[in-house]
C-alpha cells in the first residue's frame, strides 16, 4: 500500500486527483497562479470540491523553455506562505514541487507530506539528507546530467531505477514513493533557456513525450505512476497551439490514455475536467454486466 502523506494511491481502479497550485508569477500557466491569501484559499477548496485529493504547490516554475530561476529565498518564502493558508483552511495532503534542499527542508519543517523532485533526488546534493531527517513521501522523475539516448522507455526506467536507490538509500520505505516519467522534461539542449533540472536529448522531445503515454504500462512497477502532462507544451506543439490555456482537450484526450495504460495519479491543473476524464475512461473500460 502506497501513500502520500495520509492518502492512499495505487489502488486498484483507483485514480488520485493532485492539484496544482503555482505561487509563482513566471509559471507557463497562467491560470494556476495564485499568490494573495484570499486566491490561494478559494482555489484549494475549489480544486477540493472538484475532486483534488492532494495539492502541489510550486514556489518557482521549472519549465526548460522559460527563464524563471529565483533565489532559494523567494522560493521558500512563496511555498511557505502557501503552505500555511493551506494549513489554516482544510486538511488536504500538501505536496512541495522542489528539487531544492533548502526548500524541502523549509516545507518539510511545517509538516507537509510530500516532496515532488523533478531530479529525483539528483539536483541537490543535500537533498538526500534532508529526505532522510524528515523521511516524507516521495514522487520521483527520472533525470540524467548526461546527454540521453536511446529508447526512451528503457532510459526512463534506468534513471527512474537510479533515484529510487537514492531514496531506499535514505530509508524511504518502498510504500512512500511515486515515480513519474517526466513529460516535459526531456529537451534537446536548444530548446532550453532554463538552468533547472532537464535531461537532454538528441531526440525529438515532444514524441518522446507521445511515445511514453503510448507505452507506460511498460513503466508499471511496484511504483504507482504520476502523470503531470496539464496543458503541456508537447500537446502544444502537436496540436499548433500557442496558447496554454487553448490545450484543455489535448489535456483530456492525453490523461485518458495515462489512465488506460496505467496512470494511478493525475497532476492536473483542472480537477473538474480531469475528474470527468476518470469517470468517463472509467465507463469505457468497465466490463459490461450480462444482459446490457
Amino acid at each position: 500500500m502506497t501513500k502520500l502523506g495520509s492518502l492512499v494511491v495505487g489502488k486498484k481502479n483507483k485514480i488520485t486527483v493532485m492539484g496544482i497550485l503555482n505561487t509563482s508569477p513566471e509559471s507557463f500557466y497562467k491560470n494556476s497562479i495564485k499568490s494573495t491569501k484570499s486566491q490561494i484559499s478559494k482555489y484549494v477548496s475549489e480544486m477540493e470540491e472538484n475532486g483534488a485529493e492532494i495539492i502541489d504547490v510550486g514556489g518557482m516554475s521549472t519549465a526548460p523553455y522559460l527563464r524563471t530561476i529565483v533565489s532559494e529565498k523567494v522560493e521558500s518564502e512563496r511555498v511557505t506562505k502557501a503552505i500555511k493558508i493551506i494549513q489554516n483552511s482544510s486538511n488536504i495532503p500538501i505536496s512541495v514541487d522542489t528539487c531544492r534542499a533548502t526548500v524541502a527542508n523549509t516545507a518539510l519543517e511545517l509538516g507537509i507530506d510530500v516532496i515532488n523532485d523533478i531530479s529525483g533526488l539528483k539536483y541537490d546534493k543535500n537533498m538526500p539528507k534532508i529526505i532522510e531527517k524528515y523521511n516524507p513521501s516521495l514522487i520521483l522523475c527520472p533525470y540524467s546530467k548526461n546527454i540521453v539516448k536511446g529508447n526512451p522507455i528503457s532510459e526512463t526506467k534506468k534513471l527512474l531505477n537510479e533515484s529510487i536507490k537514492i531514496a531506499l538509500n535514505a530509508h524511504i520505505s518502498k510504500e512512500k514513493i511515486v515515480v513519474d516519467p517526466a513529460i516535459g522534461f526531456f529537451r534537446r539542449s536548444s530548446d532550453v533557456k532554463n538552468k533547472l533540472p532537464y535531461t537532454k536529448i538528441i531526440s525529438n522531445w515532444a514524441e518522446r513525450d507521445i511515445e511514453i503515454i503510448k507505452k507506460l504500462k511498460l513503466l508499471k512497477t511496484n511504483f504507482p505512476i504520476l502523470i503531470s502532462i496539464s496543458n503541456k507544451s508537447f500537446l502544444g506543439k502537436l496540436l499548433g497551439k500557442d496558447d496554454p490555456t487553448d490545450r484543455n482537450t489535448g489535456t483530456a484526450i492525453a490523461e485518458m490514455l495515462s489512465i488506460i495504460n496505467g496512470a494511478s495519479i493525475i497532476r492536473t491543473h483542472n480537477p473538474k475536467v480531469t475528474s470527468d476524464v476518470i469517470k468517463f475512461t472509467e465507463l469505457l473500460t468497465k466490463k459490461s454486466k450480462k444482459g446490457l
